[in-house]
């Protein structure tokens, strides 16, 4: 594993720690320029949630390459403040309408916890908690905050979007996985019907 820890200060001009900063800092804003455009509807159907499916696995990229590192330490000793965070509730209703029917998921809390424990979620809710963790980062990034916003998004991604995205991933893997299989047997099984009256039809 590199040892990728933020020093005190932030990242100097060129340093690896802010081309790492830089990359984190390319997806989490392609995720929520992507998310925020689902949610107006650019995309509808199944489109939505292979578009859904796509940015979730992208974004979790990131979180596992935040992960993957040694803690980073921001350079104050409490967080400065970020601002006002977002209002995404508008955001979560309009993807809560697109993702009717397939809004609400089961899925197991702790897969290390005997007996496991399952939880219900909504994957519209997931995803705006997901967008506000990230945009919370953002907003020190952006503020020049290098290592707070590394900080933050490593702490987050392992404390609550990392098992938030891990959940919706699943979710949008079974809604795909759902409407192609499933249309696939009953296509099947109205060809056998078919087939079987044709064959009646012939006796009689």
């Amino acid at each position: 594993m590199t040892d990728t820890s933020a020093t005190p200060g932030d990242a100097a001009p060129g340093s690896d720690l802010e081309d790492f900063a830089q990359q984190i800092a390319d997806q989490v804003e392609s995720f929520l320029l992507a998310l925020q455009a689902i949610a107006r509807g650019d995309a509808t159907g199944g489109q939505a949630i292979s578009l859904l499916l796509l940015e979730v696995s992208q974004v979790l990229l990131a979180g596992g390459r935040l992960g993957v590192h040694t803690d980073f330490t921001p350079a104050d000793e409490y967080e400065p403040d970020a601002g006002p965070d977002p209002d995404l509730d508008a955001m979560r209703l309009r993807l809560a309408v697109l993702l009717e029917g397939v809004d609400a998921y089961t899925e197991v809390f702790d897969p290390y916890v005997d007996p496991p424990e399952m939880v219900s979620s909504l994957v519209s809710d997931d995803l705006t908690s997901i967008a506000s963790a990230l945009a919370h980062g953002m907003r020190h990034y952006r503020a020049g905050r290098v290592s707070e916003a590394l900080w933050w998004w490593q702490f987050s991604y392992m404390s609550t979007w990392g098992t938030e995205a891990s959940g919706v991933l699943r979710a949008l893997q079974s809604v795909l996985s759902h409407d192609r299989f499933d249309a696939e047997f009953e296509s099947e099984a109205e060809q056998v019907e078919a087939a079987d009256e044709m064959l009646e039809s012939a006796d009689s």
